[in-house]
């Protein structure tokens, strides 16, 4: 469970690394010094980029897009349910980007993770795993 949460949570500093509401993620560091630190800005956008095709190419790999709208609808509808209940609102847009900041996130790590949760709910192991 724990190597799950990891990755969900890989996930989730990826995602908010990069963009986010407040003035600590790359895009707005990159798009206000890029001229002064170009060498940086490229180097930090390549690593970004590069653990984002790990994420996509695993997820669309092991639950499809279908699978990745399948679950992004769930999370939707969970929110949806809070909103619905009254628990949550939809009028600050600094909530509502952390929002889809997390089910972005979810999407990415559920599809990292789904190979392990599918064998420990089936019991069946994938042809790509070698011994664990």
């Amino acid at each position: 469970m724990g190597s799950i949460i990891l990755r969900w949570l890989f996930a989730l500093v990826l995602i908010a690394a990069t963009f986010n509401p407040t003035p600590f993620n790359y895009i707005a560091w990159a798009s206000g010094s890029y001229a002064e630190q170009l060498p940086l800005a490229v180097l930090l956008g390549l690593l970004l980029m590069i653990g984002y095709i790990i994420y996509l190419r695993a997820t669309i790999r092991s639950i499809g897009a279908f699978g990745m709208i399948l679950v992004a609808s769930v999370v939707c509808a969970m929110i949806w349910v809070l909103v619905d209940w009254g628990l949550l609102t939809l009028e600050n847009t600094s909530v509502n980007l952390w929002l889809g900041i997390f089910a972005l996130s979810l999407v990415l790590g559920i599809g990292l993770s789904w190979s392990i949760v599918r064998r420990r709910l089936s019991g069946q192991a994938d042809v790509d795993d070698l011994e664990d």
